[in-house]
């Protein structure tokens, strides 16, 4: 018989993307984590036949409770809801499907799926669970399982980006974006950036944010750089590796402001995610990169 520590603290990464992903939020995730460690603890472990399996069902139903109501608090919050930025290993990057699921980008379309729908495309598509476990962890039969992922994967396909960008091209693309800030050269952001691009901005109602999606080029430029010179303080960026990407982590006068992560497509920025909102911030601020999985 296993040890439930040692079996809970296996599969413990794990646990905590399939739990981040269906959040957003890591916060929300290591609570979740908390609850099925103290379910696991309590579980007969000569009753389980695949502890795998076991713990992703409880925190998969534990998430989905979650997810449910924190439904209510997206209502509610003041302003666009962004993921919480995750500081990553450069190396998890490597992993492409794997970066790709837990992009800023990606974790967005997310948002855009029925609690059901998410749970079971983050357990079929990321991580290739059976249908039959993914009908237990669900509460659905199989064929319903079928049908939700086959549904989920469509919604997905039509709005994930259309192609996949290496880590070296956005990282190129991040330090053109950089020098054209720190500049702050308004032809230099045009360039760098898609005509139709969408700039997000998370303050939560505690930092100043836009209320509402930015889009278009010169809005865009012109919105970043007259927050800039607003505050007539220097901003500058540094190269981080967030949800698995290239991103900044910018600082106003010195001190850390927030997280800038960038969705590219055709070598320009078609996307940009700024998150601000302090609650968001401490684990980027209080912890060392993790390694998903």
């Amino acid at each position: 018989m296993s040890d439930p520590t040692e079996a809970f603290v296996a599969h413990r990464n794990l646990l905590f993307t399939v739990a981040y992903e269906m959040l957003g939020s890591a916060a929300d995730a290591e609570d979740v984590l908390q609850e099925t460690w103290l379910r696991w603890a309590e579980v007969d472990l000569a009753e389980v036949r695949d502890e795998r399996a076991y713990l992703v069902r409880i925190t998969t139903r534990l998430s989905l409770n979650r997810l449910r109501t924190m439904q209510r608090r997206k209502e509610a919050y003041v302003g666009p809801w962004l993921p919480e930025p995750l500081l990553t290993t450069p190396d998890v990057a490597e992993d492409v499907e794997l970066a790709e699921s837990v992009s800023m980008a990606l974790m967005l379309v997310l948002e855009t799926l029925a609690p059901t729908e998410r749970a079971v495309f983050v357990l079929r598509e990321v991580f290739e669970v059976g249908y039959d476990e993914i009908a237990e962890a669900v509460g659905k039969s199989p064929a319903a399982v079928r049908q939700i992922a086959h549904r989920a994967r469509r919604h997905v396909a039509a709005r994930r980006p259309r192609e996949a960008v290496s880590a070296r091209e956005t990282r190129a693309v991040l330090e053109s974006f950089q020098r054209a800030l720190e500049g702050q050269h308004l032809q230099g952001l045009l360039d760098l950036l898609a005509p139709d691009v969408v700039l997000l901005s998370d303050g939560g109602g505690v930092k100043q944010a836009a209320l509402r999606p930015v889009t278009g080029a010169d809005k865009v430029t012109r919105f970043i750089i007259g927050g800039i010179g607003k505050t007539a303080l220097a901003v500058t960026g540094a190269p981080v590796t967030v949800n698995g990407n290239p991103a900044l982590a910018l600082h106003v006068d010195g001190a850390f402001d927030g997280i800038m992560a960038v969705r590219v497509e055709g070598g320009r920025i078609s996307g940009l995610y700024f998150v601000r909102n302090p609650e968001k911030l401490t684990r980027v601020t209080a912890e060392t990169p993790l390694t998903l999985r």
